[in-house]
């Protein structure tokens, strides 16, 4: 995973502008976490099979999940791929 994942509940929830977007569609699913708030869902769409609600993000998350705000994790059933980042260096 990469230095600006957060992981909150096991989940990593990635950069919103680290996605490739021509995967995801927005679905109309909504659910409700007393203590992140309302989450919407994508479905992600690879090889061409569509996999609904796959991805989901909390637009206004409460304050105590305040740190996944521009954030999206995935189900278990998505493979994430790409580059590990490294974690930058502190300036001295």
């Amino acid at each position: 995973m990469t230095p600006r994942t957060k992981v909150v509940e096991g989940n990593h929830y990635f950069p919103s502008e680290s996605l490739h977007r021509e995967y995801f569609t927005d679905s109309p699913t909504k659910s409700l976490c007393p203590w992140k708030g309302m989450a919407r869902y994508y479905t992600v769409t690879a090889a061409g099979a569509p996999n609904p609600d796959a991805a989901w993000y909390d637009p206004h998350p409460t304050f105590l999940a305040h740190r996944i705000k521009n954030h999206v994790a995935f189900r278990n059933s998505i493979t994430v791929e790409g580059t590990q980042e490294t974690k930058p260096q502190k300036q001295q």
